[in-house]
C-alpha cells in the first residue's frame, strides 16, 4: 500500500527534443585544415522521462534514449566536409545500423536547492553507446522547475574509447578527433498525466 501511495505522487516530466539543445563537441588534434575549429555535433532526436516526488525529490530518475542516426554536425562547414564527416560518424563511429540507440539510465539522483525552483543536481547513471555500457557516469548540472515544465542545464565529458570507439580520422587525415567528448545540454521537459 505504502509504495502504490508513493508512487501516485511522483510527477513525470517528458523530454522535448524540439525544445531542448543537446550537443557533442568533438576536438581536433593535428593538422585540422579543412576546418579550422573543433567539430560541433547536434544530438536531434531523442526522448526521455524525469520523475521525482515535488518538492522532496525522493525516488528521483532520468531516462535518456537518443536515435543514434540523428546525430549530425552543426558547425558551418563546406557540405562535402560536413557530409564526410556525418556519414564517418554514423557508419564508423557509431555504426548506427548495429547500435541504432544510446541509452542513459540514472541509478542515483541528488538535488540540493540553490534559490526557489532552482536547484544543483548530480545524476549517477549508465550510458550505452557503441553498443558498451558504462557505470557510474557523473552528470552534473542546474535545474530549475517551474509550473509544469522543469529545465535542465550542464555537461559532462565521455571518452570515446572506454564505449570500443576508436578515435577517427577524415577528411584526407587533416582532422583527427581526440578521444575525450564533452557533451553540453539544456533540455527541457513538461509534465505528463501519462503513467
Amino acid at each position: 500500500l505504502m509504495s502504490t501511495e508513493v508512487a501516485s505522487h511522483v510527477a513525470r516530466y517528458r523530454l522535448s527534443a524540439a525544445d531542448s539543445k543537446f550537443t557533442a563537441q568533438a576536438f581536433a588534434e593535428g593538422l585540422f585544415s579543412a576546418f579550422g575549429h573543433d567539430p560541433l555535433i547536434g544530438i536531434k532526436e531523442f526522448e526521455g522521462e524525469a520523475t521525482f516526488v515535488p518538492a522532496t525529490f525522493e525516488n528521483a530518475s532520468l531516462e535518456l534514449r537518443i536515435n543514434a542516426s540523428s546525430l549530425s554536425v552543426i558547425d558551418k562547414v563546406k557540405p562535402k566536409d560536413r557530409d564526410e564527416l556525418e556519414r564517418t560518424m554514423r557508419n564508423h563511429v557509431l555504426e548506427v545500423s548495429k547500435f541504432p540507440d544510446i541509452v542513459f539510465k540514472s541509478t542515483n539522483v541528488t538535488l540540493g536547492r540553490i534559490a526557489e525552483g532552482r536547484y544543483r543536481a548530480r545524476v549517477i547513471g549508465d550510458l550505452t553507446l557503441h553498443g558498451v555500457t558504462q557505470n557510474n557516469l557523473w552528470i552534473s548540472g542546474e535545474v530549475v522547475v517551474t509550473d509544469g515544465e522543469l529545465r535542465a542545464k550542464g555537461e559532462f565529458p565521455i571518452r570515446q574509447t572506454d564505449y570500443k570507439i576508436k578515435p577517427v580520422s577524415v577528411a584526407g587525415g587533416t582532422l583527427k578527433v581526440k578521444n575525450e567528448v564533452k557533451c553540453a545540454f539544456d533540455i527541457v521537459a513538461r509534465m505528463s498525466d501519462m503513467p
